[in-house]
């Protein structure tokens, strides 16, 4: 994976959390996830790219986590992984997608994005569509971790 494809993306994460559900995450140092499928929190957005790069990022959300943000978002306590939060994961995912893509548009590439899916429970796997290494970007909040994790590579042109 190119290291041109983690910038656009935490820039976007940031942003969608502050701006969305005033969630300031700090962010870890990235590294490159190259054997394990299982996620890093108990709630994951996933959505498939393609055009000048294709692959896939996911949101990996500890439950703290995805609890505190979402009540954040919607200003109502969740005491627990429901299909509102699932949803709001679903948005989150599609919004720090398109934040990156515009980012990654200024740079050149022009991606489309498939509709988010959303996998929850203990130990839930994340396959990415390259099924290659992925970066994974840590970032802890208030509420507890949670990971970006991106696999994306250059199309070539013909």
């Amino acid at each position: 994976m190119d290291v041109q494809f983690i910038n656009p993306f935490l820039d976007a994460t940031k942003q969608v959390l502050e701006t969305m559900a005033m969630v300031s995450p700090v962010v870890g140092k990235p590294y490159l996830k190259q054997s394990s499928t299982t996620a890093k929190g108990d709630v994951s957005g996933i959505i498939g790219m393609t055009g000048s790069a294709q692959g896939s990022l996911a949101l990996s959300f500890s439950k703290s986590c995805i609890l505190k943000i979402v009540s954040n978002m919607l200003g109502e306590t969740h005491q627990d992984i429901n299909d509102e939060v699932r949803d709001a994961v679903g948005e989150i995912t599609n919004m720090i997608s398109g934040a990156a893509r515009k980012n990654l548009e200024a740079k050149g590439f022009n991606i489309q994005a498939a509709i988010p899916t959303v996998v929850s429970g203990k130990d839930h796997c994340i396959i990415h569509v390259l099924g290659g290494p992925s970066i994974i970007i840590p970032f802890e909040t208030e509420g507890g971790p949670f990971v970006v994790d991106v696999c994306l590579s250059v199309v070539p042109r013909v």
